[in-house]
């Protein structure tokens, strides 16, 4: 059975994660190569980091600098950052409220296709979704997850975008719980027009404990990946 080990950082800047999930995953690459110089099948290390961040808006590197709708003047003055990433996938808003998952696994550990990997973050999402009451489904040719994908009232609820070197994964999916939706309206999300951005919390009509939603990722990531806690 594959290993996880969590990791909750709380709030914390956005570059400061990067340079977090950086090192986990350099030590999966490094650990890796030796394990090859030296013909060993040693299992590497997989990882599920939590994450709030502050407000910041993250540009994937196939992503439209004009799918940020404001200069640099406004996000001084509303003090949001702009950071451009190396994931994949367009523009997104990260702040408090929404819970980033980053997965930094070896998927030489569990299987090598990243259409897959991309599907089952998808699918743990809409599991955790359920216990919500919240019909989450996939979208044709987008990422992520969604509510009514194909009706005019069509919103994304959960955005996904990651990197992956060797078959290691890196970035991951922001889920809003309780998301301040008005930051997305400076932005095309995804650089996706006429759809609109959803949270749990605006589709349940209450507050929703974070804490709670996290325990309902890991054990339904667990579920999706056959694996089990470190």
């Amino acid at each position: 059975m594959k290993k996880i080990i969590i990791h909750d950082l709380g709030l914390m800047e956005y570059d400061e994660a990067l340079e977090y999930q950086l090192n986990l995953f350099n030590q999966i690459i490094e650990n890796k190569l030796s394990n090859r110089k030296k013909n060993t099948k040693i299992q590497t290390k997989n990882h599920l980091v939590f994450v709030e961040h502050n407000h910041v808006y993250t540009l994937g590197k196939s992503g439209e600098i004009n799918n940020l709708l404001i200069d640099k003047d406004t996000l001084e003055k509303n003090k949001i950052k702009f950071i451009k990433t190396n994931r994949g996938g367009d523009i997104t808003y990260h702040g408090p409220g929404q819970i980033v998952c980053y997965p930094i696994i070896d998927l030489d550990n569990f299987f090598t296709d990243i259409h897959k990997y991309l599907r089952f973050l998808e699918e743990t999402i809409i599991l955790t979704l359920k216990d919500y009451g919240i019909n989450g489904k996939r979208s044709k040719n987008e990422t992520g997850v969604w509510i009514s994908p194909n009706s005019i009232d069509a919103r994304k609820i959960c955005a996904l975008g990651v990197k992956a070197s060797r078959w290691v994964t890196m970035h991951g999916l922001a889920l809003n719980v309780n998301t301040d939706l008005n930051y997305f309206k400076n932005i095309i999300p995804c650089g996706i027009k006429n759809k609109s951005i959803t949270s749990i919390s605006f589709e349940s009509k209450k507050h929703i404990k974070i804490k709670s939603v996290k325990k309902k990722i890991i054990n339904n990531f667990l579920n999706v990946f056959s694996a089990e806690l470190n």
